[in-house]
C-alpha cells in the first residue's frame, strides 16, 4: 500500500504538469473571438512569428502572389514594389474581423488611400464572389477586396488551417515590415505608427 501511495505520489504532479503544458498555450491563437494579451502585442510583432501560426516573420521577404479582386482588378505583389503594402486577411464569418475592418476604414484607408506610396488591400480567404461582395456593402469599407480561393495566398504567409484576422505590412523593397494577429488596440496603433514611419522615410 506504501508503495502504491509513492508510485500515485510521483504520478499525479507529472500528469497535472502535462495537462497544463498541453492546453496552457490554447488561448494564444484561439477561436476569433479571442484577443492576445495586450502586454505582448507589440514584442510579438518584432520577433519570429511561428507561435502565432505564421510561416513568416518580419524581415522575410514577403511571399509573392497574384489575385483578383471584386472589381475584377488583377494584382501582383512584386508589381507594389516601391510602395509601402498592407494586406489583410479576412473572411465574412469572421467576427474579429469585422471588429477590425471600421478602423482599417478609418486609421488607415481614410488617412493613406490617396497616397501614391501606399496601398492597402484585403484578401478574403476562401469564399465565392457574391458572398464577399455583399461582405464589403455590409461592412461599407471602401478598400479594395481580393479573391483567395482555397486559401492559397493565406497559405504563403500561415499555416492554412491558422485564424484570421491578419495583417502584413510590406515595405518598398518587398520586406515584411510587421505583422498582426486577432484585433487588439495596442498592436493596431503600433501598426499605425509603423505605417506612418515607413511612408516618411
Amino acid at each position: 500500500m506504501n508503495r502504491m501511495k509513492r508510485i500515485y505520489s510521483f504520478l499525479l504532479p507529472a500528469v497535472a504538469c502535462c495537462m497544463f503544458s498541453c492546453t496552457g498555450n490554447r488561448s494564444q491563437d484561439a477561436g476569433d473571438g479571442a484577443e492576445a494579451p495586450s502586454e505582448q502585442v507589440v514584442a510579438e510583432a518584432e520577433t519570429a512569428a511561428d507561435e502565432r501560426g505564421y510561416i513568416v516573420e518580419v524581415g522575410d521577404m514577403a511571399p509573392d502572389f497574384t489575385m483578383t479582386t471584386v472589381a475584377g482588378e488583377t494584382v501582383k505583389l512584386s508589381d507594389l514594389r516601391g510602395r509601402i503594402v498592407m494586406l489583410q486577411f479576412t473572411a465574412s464569418w469572421c467576427s474579429v474581423c469585422r471588429k477590425e475592418m471600421p478602423f482599417i476604414e478609418s486609421d488607415i484607408w481614410l488617412k493613406h488611400g490617396s497616397n501614391p506610396k501606399f496601398a492597402l488591400y484585403g484578401v478574403d480567404r476562401d469564399e465565392p464572389q457574391e458572398t464577399v461582395e455583399a461582405f464589403v456593402k455590409q461592412m461599407a469599407v471602401t478598400y479594395p477586396m481580393g479573391l483567395d480561393p482555397g486559401a492559397d495566398i493565406f497559405a504563403l504567409y500561415a499555416e492554412r488551417k491558422a485564424g484570421i484576422t491578419r495583417n502584413v505590412i510590406v515595405d518598398t523593397t518587398g520586406r515584411i515590415a510587421f505583422l498582426t494577429r486577432l484585433y487588439d488596440t495596442d498592436e493596431f496603433a503600433a501598426m499605425c505608427a509603423k505605417i506612418d514611419e515607413l511612408l516618411t522615410d
